[in-house]
C-alpha cells in the first residue's frame, strides 16, 4: 500500500502544473494570484474550495516564482489535519514567522494545508501570529469549507474560490497525460472519468495512473473497476425494475450488483440519486425519490445496516412505481 501510494504521489507531482500558465480552470485567480508576484508583494491568501481544484499547486507556484531556487529555505507547508491543535501555532508556525527571509523578497511564505481543520483555539493563536509578523512572513491557507474558518482570520485574508474543474478542462488534461505516457482512450471513457471524478483532478490521474498499471487501452469497464463505482446502467436498470413494482427482481438485482463488484452502499445511493431524474416518472415523484435518498444516505453514513437501508429505499421507488 505504502508503495502504491508512492507511485501516485510520483505521478501527482509529474503532472503537477510548473507555470502560472499551466492551471486548468481558476483564470480569474491565476491573473490576481500572478499581478502579486509581479509586484514583489501579496497579503494574506485564503484559498477555499473543492479538493483537486488547484489550491496547494497554486501556492507552490507562488514559492517558486517569489523565491526560485531557494523557495524550499523561504516556504514552509504544513497539514492541519495532521498537525490541528495549538502547539503547532505557537512551536512550527511561530518560530518559521519571527525569522527573516534569504532572499530578495523580505517575506516568508507558510503554507496550511486544509486549515480548516485546525481547532478554534489554534485559529485564534494563527491570528494574532498572522498580525505580529506580517513583516516577515505571510501565509496562504487551503481549506474545503471557508465557513469553517474564523471570520478574524477571513478579514486579514484575500479570499479566492476555486471552482471544480468543468468538463473542458478535465479533458485537458486526460488527453495531456495519455500523450505522455502513450494510452489509449475513447471519448465516451473521458466522459466517465470526468462523470466519476466530479470535477477533481487530483481523482482523476489516480484513476488514469491505477488503470494504465493494468493496460495501455483505458476503457469504461476498466475505469469502474479502478473507481469501485458502480455502473449506471446497471443501477438504472435496477431502478426501473423496482418502479414496475417488481421489488423481489429488483432487490436480487441490487445484492448481485454490490457482491460482484465489490460496492458499498454510499457507492450505490450516490449513482442511485444521479439516475433518479432519467426515470419515466413524474417530477413531483422524483423529488419525493430525490428526498428519501437523501435520508437513506444519511442513515449508512451514520452506521445503518446498508443492504437493509438500500431495500427500504428499492420500497419506495415500487411505492411511487404505483
Amino acid at each position: 500500500m505504502a508503495k502504491e501510494n508512492s507511485e501516485t504521489a510520483i505521478w501527482t507531482e509529474k503532472y503537477r502544473p510548473k507555470e502560472f500558465e499551466d492551471v486548468v480552470g481558476q483564470e480569474e485567480i491565476v491573473l490576481r494570484v500572478k499581478a502579486f508576484v509581479e509586484a514583489k508583494n501579496m497579503p494574506h491568501l485564503l484559498f477555499a474550495g473543492p479538493a483537486g481544484t488547484g489550491k496547494s499547486t497554486l501556492a507552490i507556484i507562488i514559492a517558486k516564482k517569489f523565491f526560485g531556487n531557494a523557495w524550499h529555505d523561504n516556504f514552509l507547508e504544513l497539514n492541519a489535519s495532521d498537525e490541528r491543535g495549538i502547539d503547532v501555532v505557537r512551536q512550527k508556525v511561530k518560530s518559521f514567522a519571527r525569522t527573516k527571509a534569504l532572499s530578495t523578497i523580505p517575506f516568508k511564505l507558510i503554507f496550511l494545508d486544509e486549515s480548516d481543520a485546525l481547532t478554534k483555539d489554534a485559529q485564534h493563536a494563527l491570528r494574532r501570529t498572522m498580525e505580529m509578523y506580517t513583516e516577515t512572513c505571510r501565509f496562504v491557507l487551503s481549506c474545503n469549507y471557508s465557513s469553517k474558518i474564523i471570520d478574524p482570520i477571513q478579514s486579514r485574508c484575500a479570499v479566492f474560490r476555486f471552482k471544480p474543474l468543468v468538463k473542458a478542462d478535465i479533458t485537458k488534461i486526460i488527453e495531456k497525460i495519455c500523450e505522455r505516457e502513450n494510452l489509449q482512450i475513447n471519448q465516451r471513457t473521458v466522459d466517465e472519468l470526468f462523470s466519476l471524478s466530479e470535477g477533481d483532478c487530483r481523482r482523476v490521474i489516480n484513476m488514469l495512473q491505477a488503470s494504465a498499471s493494468v493496460s495501455k487501452e483505458i476503457t469504461q469497464e476498466l475505469i469502474y473497476k479502478i473507481a469501485s463505482a458502480a455502473k449506471p446502467q446497471d443501477v438504472k436498470l435496477i431502478l426501473e425494475t423496482a418502479s414496475t413494482g417488481n421489488f423481489s427482481q429488483a432487490r436480487e438485482m441490487l445484492l448481485d450488483t454490490m457482491l460482484k463488484q465489490g460496492l458499498s452502499g454510499q457507492d450505490i445511493i450516490k449513482e442511485i440519486q444521479r439516475q433518479i431524474w432519467g426515470l419515466s416518472i413524474p417530477d413531483e415523484k422524483k423529488v419525493l425519490l430525490t428526498e428519501k435518498t437523501g435520508e437513506i444516505e444519511f442513515r449508512i453514513v451514520e452506521g445503518s445496516d446498508e443492504f437493509i437501508q438500500l431495500e427500504a429505499l428499492l420500497a419506495s421507488f415500487v411505492a411511487v412505481g404505483k
